[in-house]
C-alpha cells in the first residue's frame, strides 16, 4: 500500500455528538432494517445452518468470526461473520485479506466470493449496531491508521455501518490497495450520509443484488 504523510485527524472514538445525521435518526430507515433483516434471517435460515455445519467440518476454529469494528458515533461493537480464514485476528495489527490470501480456506473463498460470509451481520442489524445500508465497518486497527490520513474520515461514523453501501456499489470494495481508492471510498461514504434519502437505501440495495452473483473485487 502506498504511504503518505500523516494528516491531523481526531481518533475515531472522538466523534462529536453534536453532529447528528438525519440518516441515523430516521425511524423509517430503522423500521426497514428490522423488517428486512427479520425476513432475510427466516428465508436464509436453512442456508445459514448448512454453511455453519460445512465450516465446522472443514477446519478447526469457531463457526462465527467476531471482531471489533467502529459503529455509530465511534462506539465499538462486535461484528458477526462466518469464519472464512484459518485465523481470527482481532487486535492492534490486522492484515487485510488480499487476492489469493493463504489464510482463506477453500470454503471461505467461496463464501467471500458470494458475500455469504456477511449473512450473520443480519443479527447486528437487528441489535441496532448496523443497518442494511451504510458505510462498511472497518477493523478498529484500520480506522486508527486511516483516520490520520484522510480528512473527514470520522464523518462516516455519523450513521450506523451497513451490510452494503455507496462505496461498495461504486467499486470501492475489498482491499484498500492505494490512497486513491481509500480517499474515494471515504468520499462516497460521507456523500451518502450528507445527502441521504430513504429512496437511496432502496436504490443501493437494488444495485447490490447483481454484485452478489459476480463481483471481481470480492475475494
Amino acid at each position: 500500500m502506498t504511504v503518505i504523510a500523516p494528516r491531523v485527524q481526531a481518533p475515531p472514538a472522538a466523534i462529536a455528538a453534536d453532529q447528528p445525521a438525519r440518516v441515523a435518526s430516521s425511524r423509517r430507515k430503522r423500521a426497514f432494517d428490522i423488517l428486512a433483516a427479520s425476513l432475510a434471517l427466516l428465508a436464509f435460515l436453512p442456508l445459514l445452518l448448512v454453511i455453519g455445519v460445512a465450516i465446522w467440518m472443514e477446519s478447526e476454529g469457531p463457526i462465527l468470526f467476531r471482531q471489533q469494528r467502529t459503529g455509530l458515533h465511534g462506539r465499538p461493537f462486535r461484528i458477526y461473520k462466518f469464519r472464512t480464514m484459518r485465523v481470527t485476528e482481532d487486535g492492534a495489527e490486522i492484515r487485510q485479506a488480499t487476492r489469493g490470501d493463504s489464510r482463506v480456506t477453500p470454503l471461505g473463498a467461496l463464501l467471500r466470493k458470494l458475500s455469504l460470509d456477511e449473512l450473520p451481520q443480519l443479527l447486528n442489524v437487528l441489535k441496532g449496531e448496523m443497518s442494511i445500508v451504510g458505510p462498511r465497518p472497518h477493523a478498529i486497527a484500520h480506522d486508527l491508521v486511516w483516520s490520520r490520513r484522510v480528512p473527514n474520515y470520522a464523518g462516516r461514523f455519523r450513521t450506523r455501518p451497513g451490510l452494503t453501501g455507496a462505496a461498495q456499489v461504486n467499486g470501492y470494495r475489498g482491499e484498500v490497495a492505494n490512497d486513491e481508492g481509500l480517499f474515494a471510498r471515504i468520499d462516497a461514504d460521507n456523500a451518502y450520509v450528507d445527502g441521504w434519502r430513504f429512496r437511496d437505501d432502496l436504490r443501493l440495495v437494488a444495485r447490490t443484488v447483481p454484485l452478489l452473483f459476480g463481483d471481481a473485487r470480492a475475494f
